[in-house]
């Protein structure tokens, strides 16, 4: 029990906030608020300030959430551990911001280690990169480019950032037009945390382009979906636009490459199967 109240302790010190924190440990509200109060209620502590819409820390929890984080990293290095520790069995973790790097990838590696299980999570770059630093995931894909020095990084591959439209929009004739011939039109967007929404809205913000409205859908699916439903016009990597008599693919003057890259902690690199499945990364990617 006091594992479960130490982690919601550390998400909500960590969001500061507890709709946020039971968002992420996908638990109620009610659950994260009761695990809070019986840590702080049992040992007779106060841990957050609760004035305004932010939960604070106190001094004591100032001090208790280097010592969980410590805790927590243990605890998962002891399940990363056993997880890869037989020759002949184990599991993978990777997330990723999209399918189309990382599949190829996944399915050489199983080919190599039938045995082994792999599972793998999409999520934004964010998401993906927070989850392999919170050891939620073993090697993390995405399209985000970070110095951190906590991780090891391996190119995949990049593409040109292009615009989707429907066949019948009024840009769809056009082979390459300029940034500022987005005004006035409806543009979908990625959620926050997305690289490409980063990328886009820079592009916006130097071209001086106010679109006719934004769109924030959540998913590349569901931003396809909408363009073949002619919603609207979104500015995607080249290589996300799927073969589709409705769809039309539209060059960007000036538009960057967008890369996607293999992230992997580095103490936890030469580790039996994520060592694995980066040297096959780096062979394919030669």
């Amino acid at each position: 029990m006091l594992g479960a109240e130490l982690r919601a302790f550390h998400m909500v010190a960590r969001l500061g906030s507890i709709t946020q924190a039971a968002k992420k440990l996908g638990l109620s509200q009610p659950t994260v608020t009761t695990q809070v109060r019986n840590l702080e209620g049992r040992y007779g502590v106060e841990l957050f300030y609760r004035g305004g819409r932010r939960l604070t820390l106190t001094d004591e929890g100032a001090r208790l959430l280097p010592r969980v984080q410590v805790l927590l990293q243990q605890e998962a290095d002891i399940e990363f551990y056993l997880r890869n520790c037989s020759q002949t069995q184990g599991s993978l973790r990777i997330g990723a911001t999209s399918p189309y790097y990382v599949l190829e990838l996944i399915k050489r590696f199983r080919e190599r280690f039938a045995p082994i299980e792999v599972t793998l999570e999409i999520g934004n770059s964010q998401q993906v990169l927070e989850a392999l630093e919170e050891y939620r995931v073993d090697l993390a894909v995405s399209s985000q480019l970070t110095q951190d020095p906590r991780l090891t990084r391996l190119q995949l591959g990049q593409d040109p950032l292009v615009l989707a439209v429907h066949r019948l929009h009024p840009l769809a004739g056009q082979g390459c037009v300029a940034v500022t011939a987005l005004s006035g039109h409806c543009l979908l967007m990625r959620e926050q945390g997305s690289t490409t929404r980063q990328m886009t809205e820079a592009l916006l913000e130097v071209a001086g382009v106010v679109p006719g409205a934004q769109l924030e859908i959540g998913s590349r699916e569901s931003i396809r979906e909408a363009v073949l439903r002619n919603i609207g016009i979104s500015i995607i990597a080249r290589h996300e636009v799927p073969d589709h008599p409705e769809l039309r693919v539209v060059e960007l003057q000036g538009a960057p490459l967008i890369g996607e890259y293999l992230y992997c902690l580095k103490e936890r690199r030469q580790a039996r199967l994520p060592a694995a499945f980066l040297a096959q990364a780096r062979d394919m990617a030669l």
